[in-house]
């Protein structure tokens, strides 16, 4: 049976809305630097995809897979996010978030990966927020990403009040769901049953949080916290890492069973990972990414 095509396949579009500050206007390369930009962006980002050939699959290993290639169409402001809510044309969306030491261009070619590997139908989008991309600045990075809160929310808001809009899933990763939950208890709070109703899966992969902050954050979500994935790993080098930096367990190496009675789904990547970091494995591991594709469609009732 032949493979099931992407939406990225046929119209290689990210739609990327972000808090960091624009590099020119309109931004040229590398079109969005580490700093905190005033309030919202929103940009088209047109990508490259990879040479799907034999020897474009070798080659890649080297020179990587997909690129940025042109940001026509950008927009900073008060409408940003309803600029990317139109964007979207009503379809549904996956959007990424990414996590603690990334550039906004491994973030968006993280992104592309994500929703090219589990083959999504809908909007790719991408929700970039300023990390510094460095090892030592772990506190900016978690500073920064506490920061975005608000302008993730108006984002969220605006794709749930578009009367024509679909499903919108979220897989946050690392750092990023720190900023995600926060702001999920945020959207539940403010904007109510509604809102959230729209929101299909949460995959919260290798989650960089403390066990009793994502413990204290799930709670306030109520029946919604069934809509919520964790990818754990207790073998992820990177989490062991954060745990010595910030101190505590961190959920994404939490004990199995803690996780489940918080009501949110598990799966344990413990037994899949090929390096020594194990803390990615949603962007390569087909496995994983299956626990992904599984999510998303009990959030679509499939």
């Amino acid at each position: 049976m032949p493979e099931k095509q992407s939406a990225l396949d046929v119209m290689p579009v990210l739609l990327v809305a972000t808090t960091r500050k624009p590099v020119g206007n309109p931004p040229r390369p590398p079109y969005f630097s580490s700093d905190r930009g005033r309030g919202l962006s929103f940009a088209e980002v047109r990508l490259s995809p990879p040479d799907r050939s034999l020897l474009g699959k070798v080659s890649s290993v080297i020179t990587g897979d997909w690129t940025i290639g042109a940001v026509p169409k950008f927009e900073t402001g008060s409408g940003a996010a309803t600029a990317f809510s139109q964007a979207a044309l009503g379809r549904d969306v996956l959007i990424y978030v990414h996590g603690y030491r990334e550039s906004f261009e491994s973030a968006a070619i993280s992104a592309a990966r994500l929703s090219d590997g589990i083959r999504f139908g809908g909007v790719s989008g991408l929700f970039t927020w300023p990390s510094a991309a460095a090892t030592l600045d772990y506190n900016y990075d978690r500073e920064s990403a506490l920061w975005s809160r608000d302008a993730f929310e108006d984002l969220l808001k605006a794709l749930a009040a578009s009367p024509s809009g679909g499903r919108i899933n979220i897989v946050a990763h690392s750092m990023g769901t720190l900023l995600t939950l926060e702001t999920l208890r945020l959207l539940r709070a403010e904007a109510g049953e509604a809102a959230m109703a729209r929101i299909g899966a949460v995959v919260l992969a290798a989650p960089d949080i403390d066990f009793d902050l994502f413990s204290n954050g799930v709670a306030r979500l109520g029946p919604d916290v069934s809509k919520i994935t964790v990818i754990s790993s207790t073998n992820d080098r990177a989490l062991e890492l954060s745990a010595a930096l910030a101190g505590g367990v961190r959920a994404g190496a939490a004990d199995r069973a803690k996780l489940e009675a918080l009501g949110v789904r598990v799966a344990d990547a413990s037994d899949y990972g090929g390096g020594l970091i194990n803390h990615d494995l949603f962007l390569s591991n087909p496995d994983v990414q299956g626990v992904v594709k599984r999510a998303i469609a009990r959030g679509a009732g499939v």
